[in-house]
């Protein structure tokens, strides 16, 4: 410690202090300097942390998407990050440039999980590919149990009016209107910036050109229920494919509930999006990363949105959407494992080619 500065000759005109004060002096400098040299430790640990730049960051919503992942992957790599779910409170990463986080369900903790990691500054995701992947329900038109389905369009299906069905004018098909509008096939007058993501087209090409040859799980029971259904896409194989995403914090079913989605996602994207899967999160994700791609902490171009069906969004004729909701389709396992199969094959795509991937602008 600093020799305190007490001394006669340089200080003549000082008084002399008694030895209680000079002791209490030396112990009120003695702790500031312990504490001035602790906050220094800190600070040189906190520059020690190596930052994890990750190739590709897979975000999940619940741990039966996540498992896969940890099963398949060394990610040995564990960094708590304040701020994400008490439930899922780290980033797990590998050495090869993979890293996965869990945002738990539902718009709250999507965006909330989402944002803590890309402000988080041990964490450089400015070139780093991210990957949205989780199950869905799907429409039987577009798709069937275990497809894969990529997203060009992300539409938020919970903006809007909603008025009861029992209490709609007799020409009205439902009661969800747009924001702002007089009906429900009005367009919407006034908006929260939030309500459409168009993705990077020439990325979810790319995608899907990597992808599109996966073989996907499929299960006896599966087959089994999507007889039911009148459709082709419904009875067919589960295949990889683009079509578009609802987002909602509402787990809805049904015909009715269907239908006015589908007109609601055409109706807010000028007839460009076409509705192929439900879930409960992806507006909320990307709102989150929009904002942190605003701040410059990723790219924005360099996102895309995985969902494979785990379920049908709607029953099938001669079933009601009660007893359609509660049935087990046998798609689940199917689901989240196709999610990681189609995951996988694009992120190994960009991390066996980082050099050309990180050059890229997004998917050119």
């Amino acid at each position: 410690m600093v020799p305190l500065p007490f001394d006669k000759e340089i200080y003549p005109m000082m008084p002399r202090l008694p030895a209680f004060a000079t002791a209490m002096i030396v112990t009120a400098l003695t702790v500031a300097s312990s504490a001035i040299v602790s906050q220094a430790a800190s600070s040189a640990s906190s520059r020690g942390v190596k930052t994890i730049a990750p190739k590709v960051l897979v975000i999940t919503m619940f741990g039966e998407e996540t498992k896969p992942w940890l099963a398949g992957r060394k990610l040995t790599t564990k960094v708590k990050v304040p701020g994400m779910s008490k439930e899922y409170p780290e980033v797990a990463c590998d050495r090869q440039g993979l890293c996965v986080m869990t945002t738990a369900m539902g718009y709250a903790n999507a965006a909330s999980s989402t944002m803590a990691v890309a402000f988080d500054r041990r964490f450089d995701l400015r070139n780093t590919y991210v990957l949205i992947a989780g199950i869905a329900g799907v429409n039987p038109k577009e798709g069937t149990l275990g497809s894969a389905l990529w997203a060009r369009y992300v539409v938020d299906g919970g903006l809007r009016h909603d008025i009861d069905a029992r209490q709609i004018d007799k020409d009205w098909p439902d009661g969800q209107v747009p924001l702002g509008a007089a009906n429900p096939t009005g367009k919407p007058t006034w908006a929260a910036g939030t309500e459409v993501y168009a993705l990077n087209e020439a990325l979810v090409q790319k995608a899907m050109a990597l992808t599109g040859s996966v073989e996907l799980l499929d299960s006896d029971a599966a087959k089994t229920y999507r007889a039911a259904y009148a459709s082709p896409a419904a009875k067919a194989a589960p295949s990889v494919k683009i079509c578009d995403t609802v987002s909602g914090d509402t787990y809805w079913h049904g015909v009715k509930d269907a239908e006015a989605t589908e007109r609601f996602a055409a109706l807010v994207t000028d007839g460009k999006a076409h509705y192929c899967t439900t879930q409960m999160e992806d507006n909320a994700t990307l709102t989150a990363l929009k904002r942190a791609s605003e701040a410059r902490r990723l790219d924005f171009n360099r996102i895309l949105v995985l969902r494979t069906a785990s379920n049908f969004d709607r029953e099938p004729f001669g079933r009601t959407a009660i007893e359609s909701l509660t049935s087990k389709s046998g798609g689940f396992m199917p689901s989240v494992t196709n999610a990681y199969r189609v995951g996988s094959r694009f992120a190994d795509a960009v991390i066996a080619d980082w050099k050309t991937w990180k050059e890229r602008d997004g998917g050119k």
